[in-house]
């Protein structure tokens, strides 16, 4: 008999076992600690999917179908082989192969040829189905010296209806570990769906913390009207004081969760609550104006599947998936949108577009400016292509100087650690990890059990480096051993245009030149992204949008040596228009030898904002103004024969809402054509500042 063992986060949760054409299995029944009676794993289960991504079935009778492959490029001496049914693998090492091309891979581990684990990485956790006897081959000889504490089993959960400060009811889930006594709480607030993927949080009532799961005001099972941020610093705050007056709270909290699962635990450490003494943050959301959704004051057409998806009381998935977008995002006004696309209103959106600066209703929900003096110790962790990565900046600046703070960013996208080949960027092999949950149980045990675990004396900062394809580590973020790098905008006047001929020196020139374009909201550049995926950061090859007359491009000479450049940007630009308003697009990508130019960062401004985001200052014609803009953060080594370049444009479709060039801006019926000029060289010398790595 064969047995295989399925575990996630260490923890034993399957054993099944293959026959040629079958498989049976037992799993967990977490209520009781024990295996239920012995069952066929028939297409129809999802558990293993549900906790860890995991076809364990399809896995396990395919396993001829991966032995056959390695046995292939093991004889050909080859670094990939390809299944029949089209799965792609590489050799990482002797005794390991990645999967490719796919999101949530299924990695082997081998032995003379055989596989022995089966291993898929996501976000912040890690599966793993192994050949029972090869565990200590796999990450599970990471966790010995924490499984030798015996599990707890999960009490089923009970419901209340937790009050906040104006008797608004919020629907909670409380999961106890049984007979464990007063115990520290992990936090979940959600606007998803309080029952939405609850097995994942099974593994932290097993290893003795409560699991409160909670609707987020207006959603789901929750009363009160559902503003997105705009509640979460009080309702957060009032969740914590709930959860610790309760008799089975020792009134030590820790909140994680991603993207708004990561907003809202920021929000609750803003309160200054003191209950609050851990967070896993991952992929946070930051504050309005700087990340979504009005980043750089435009506004984030690309957050509408998110939109759809939450535009009623309850979470519809099925509402991001359409083929229509082009259509959708040409609606005017936006307060048309909703009704036209979906056949009703959400208030919410209506709500945002008539608060066009930056006011009380932004302000609200501003984490990052709300937060006192107060510090929280912080797992941050987000990856370079995160559409939130804007949050995690935040994130990173406020923490800058508090040293309980461990930061891990990868070459991710905003779904994390799962994928080793983001959009057109092909990684290394190393570019999932496997130690994520590791990490999070040991930071949640230091912090909220006082364990001596050592997790507070490893590095502050863990990145991984595209190019290279390198992990690397930092005593702190923003790394401290970069220098400044500074690019200036140089050519021949309106090469940048006509030809991609602009140039980037390190020498400012002497005398001033321009470059222009024509900028027709009609015909906006395009972002390359699809709008239904929900992943606004995606890097891509975007050589063919820079033949556009109206994108400038700059770009260095062949590099001699390899460069790396770790860190966000600053794009400081000199412009002037014919409008009184436009937006500003910066872009930042590597081109190699074959003239692909793959966008690794990038910035987007509303110019009426240079300034401030809450007020307008319109531009006179003619005029010639400062405007500088922030990029995503990235590392990434240029290789010695590629090229460094900087775009730079006034439409981001799919990303932005074309700004109209009016003082209606994103939301104007009426249309005007820019004439933008970048002006560069003597008192108005655009640049681009970096950070080079030393």
């Amino acid at each position: 008999m064969e047995l295989w063992n399925f575990y996630l986060s260490g923890i034993l949760y399957g054993i099944c076992e293959r026959t040629k054409d079958c498989v049976c299995h037992r799993p967990l029944d977490v209520h009781t600690g024990l295996f239920k009676e012995w069952e066929e794993l028939t297409e129809d289960e999802t558990w293993y999917l549900e906790l860890g991504k995991m076809n364990v079935r399809h896995i396990l009778l395919k396993l001829p179908d991966y032995e056959a492959g390695i046995s292939e490029v093991t004889k050909e001496k080859a670094a990939r082989f390809t299944t029949p049914s089209g799965e792609i693998y590489e050799r990482k090492s002797k005794d390991s192969f990645v999967q490719r091309n796919i999101k949530f891979p299924v990695d082997l581990i081998t032995e003379e040829g055989t596989v022995v684990a089966f291993v898929t990485p996501f976000r912040d956790q890690c599966a793993v189905l192994v050949k029972e006897g090869f565990e200590d081959r796999t990450i599970l000889n990471e966790w010995k010296t924490i499984n030798e504490t015996p599990l707890f089993t999960v009490k089923p959960p009970v419901t209340e209806m937790v009050a906040m400060r104006d008797n608004i009811r919020l629907a909670t889930d409380i999961y106890l570990p049984e007979g464990a006594g007063r115990v520290p709480t992990v936090l979940v607030r959600t606007p998803y769906g309080k029952t939405i993927g609850t097995a994942a949080y099974y593994r932290f009532v097993q290893r003795g913390y409560a699991v409160v799961i909670q609707d987020v005001r207006g959603r789901e099972d929750s009363e009160g009207e559902w503003l997105p941020m705009y509640y979460e610093v009080e309702d957060g705050d009032d969740t914590l004081n709930w959860i610790a007056g309760q008799p089975w709270s020792d009134g030590g909290v820790s909140m994680t969760g991603g993207s708004y699962l990561g907003y809202v635990q920021w929000a609750a450490a803003a309160s200054g609550n003191p209950h609050l003494k851990a967070m896993l943050s991952n992929v946070c959301a930051g504050s309005p104006f700087v990340d979504v959704p009005r980043r750089g004051g435009c506004f984030n057409s690309g957050m509408l599947a998110w939109a759809f998806l939450v535009s009623g009381q309850h979470a519809n998935p099925e509402l991001m998936a359409r083929d229509d977008w082009d259509d959708v995002l040409n609606i005017r006004p936006l307060e048309e949108l909703a009704p036209k696309a979906l056949g009703y209103d959400i208030p919410f959106l209506k709500k945002w577009l008539s608060h066009m600066d930056y006011d009380e209703l932004w302000q609200r929900g501003n984490w990052k400016e709300r937060t006192g003096a107060s510090r929280v110790p912080a797992l941050i962790m987000s990856g370079w292509f995160d559409d939130n990565g804007m949050g995690t900046t935040e994130a990173l600046e406020l923490y800058r100087d508090y040293p309980e703070k461990k930061v891990i960013l990868g070459p991710w996208l905003h779904s994390g650690n799962a994928s080793y080949d983001p959009g057109g960027l092909a990684l290394g092999s190393n570019a999932l990890r496997y130690d994520m949950d590791f990490i999070c149980l040991a930071w949640l045990e230091h912090y909220l059990k006082g364990a001596d675990n050592g997790i507070d004396r490893t590095p502050k900062a863990e990145y991984y480096t595209c190019g290279s394809n390198q992990w690397k580590t930092a005593s702190n973020w923003p790394v401290p051993e970069t220098k400044e790098l500074v690019l200036y905008l140089d050519g021949r006047s309106e090469d940048a245009a006509a030809s991609n001929g602009g140039l980037l020196t390190t020498d400012s020139p002497v005398h001033e030149s321009s470059d222009s374009y024509l900028y027709n909201p009609e015909d906006p550049a395009v972002h390359l992204i699809d709008m239904s995926e929900n992943e606004l950061e995606v890097p891509a090859d975007y050589a063919e949008e820079e033949k556009r007359s109206d994108v400038l491009c700059y770009t260095t000479e062949c590099l001699t040596e390899d460069l790396t450049i770790t860190g966000d940007a600053t794009a400081e630009i000199f412009l002037s228009s014919d409008c009184e308003d436009t937006d500003l697009v910066v872009r930042i990508t590597d081109v190699d030898e074959d003239g692909r130019s793959m966008k690794l960062a990038d910035g987007v401004l509303c110019v009426r904002y240079r300034n401030q985001f809450d007020h307008p200052d319109f531009m006179e014609p003619g005029t010639v103004y400062p405007v500088k803009i922030r990029t995503t953060k990235v590392s990434h080594t240029f290789l010695k024969g590629h090229r460094l370049r900087v775009t730079i444009t006034s439409s981001a479709e799919n990303f932005i809402f074309p700004n109209r060039n009016t003082r209606d801006g994103f939301n104007s019926v009426a249309i005007k054509t820019a004439h933008n000029r970048i002006h560069r060289g003597g008192s108005c010398a655009s640049r681009v500042v970096l950070r080079e790595e030393m």
